[in-house]
């Protein structure tokens, strides 16, 4: 699932395959960068900025990717075939070492670099990014009282790198029911923490585990597992959709673990 940790991760691997090499050949399988050909650009960082993947290409690029649900960035050597299918790759950029295409890459758009604030100035503070503030993130978080507080762990403007599952296993581990207002999470800073904790742990893994467990089926407390058995206390997991009309995100909670409190 990419999540902030996944996407730290693909940043941290292209720049290592990457940077410092001229591309020798680009294919942008977008119709707006059809026609784009940045062979002979050197690339430089590669960052990440919450789920935002930034690869900055010569002097005056920067490609912006989103892996949104089902993206993914691949490293392969020059000739070695795919592992995933052609008609999903959406950005090829080649050197003499390397291959690096990305997958149903959910946003593809190449920025002038004066620009990249654009795509990623609204972000809160990055739960694995050097401008990490704890404090900026929970008076984000406070500035909505009534949200409940699955729907504001999942606004990447109050902190940057929590989706779905996080959300889901972080409220799990610290006992609070996902549709909690804000102002009545009980330890919020402790839920921020942890976040944290847990983000941070799995960018060095190949497999997210919240659990500890790298068991299939037995990786994530809750997180997609409606109707089964809660691997705590054996009372069902539930679900639901918390967020604003048209954009619902799917929650998932032990009733037993998570008890609902009084708003």
């Amino acid at each position: 699932m990419p999540e902030g940790d996944t996407v730290h991760r693909t940043a941290r691997r292209l720049g290592a395959a990457l940077t410092g090499s001229p591309l020798t050949s680009t294919d942008f399988r977008v119709p707006s960068l059809a026609t784009t050909d940045l062979s002979g650009e050197v690339v430089g960082e590669s960052l990440a900025r919450g789920k935002h993947l930034l690869l900055r290409l010569g002097d005056d690029w920067t490609l912006h990717t989103h892996l949104k649900m089902e993206g993914a960035w691949h490293l392969h050597r020059p000739g070695a075939r795919w592992r995933r299918p052609t008609h999903e790759a959406r950005v090829v950029l080649a050197t003499a070492d390397w291959q690096a295409v990305g997958f149903a890459l959910g946003v593809v758009e190449l920025l002038a670099r004066d620009d990249e604030h654009d795509a990623v100035g609204h972000l809160g503070p990055d739960l694995l990014g050097p401008d990490w503030d704890r404090e900026v993130a929970l008076a984000r978080l406070a500035a909505a009282p009534g949200l409940p507080v699955a729907q504001a762990l999942l606004d990447q403007r109050n902190l940057a790198g929590i989706g779905n599952m996080y959300a889901a296993e972080v409220l799990f581990l610290s006992g609070v029911d996902p549709r909690t207002p804000v102002a009545s999470v009980p330890g919020l800073p402790g839920v921020v923490d942890r976040a944290r904790r847990l983000l941070t742990a799995n960018v060095e893994r190949e497999v997210q585990t919240t659990t500890g467990s790298l068991a299939r089926g037995r990786r994530m407390w809750v997180y997609r597992r409606a109707g089964q058995r809660c691997l705590r206390c054996g009372t069902r997991v539930e679900q639901a959709m918390v967020g604003a009309a048209g954009r619902e995100r799917a929650t998932y909670w032990c009733p037993s673990c998570q008890p609902a409190r009084p708003s």
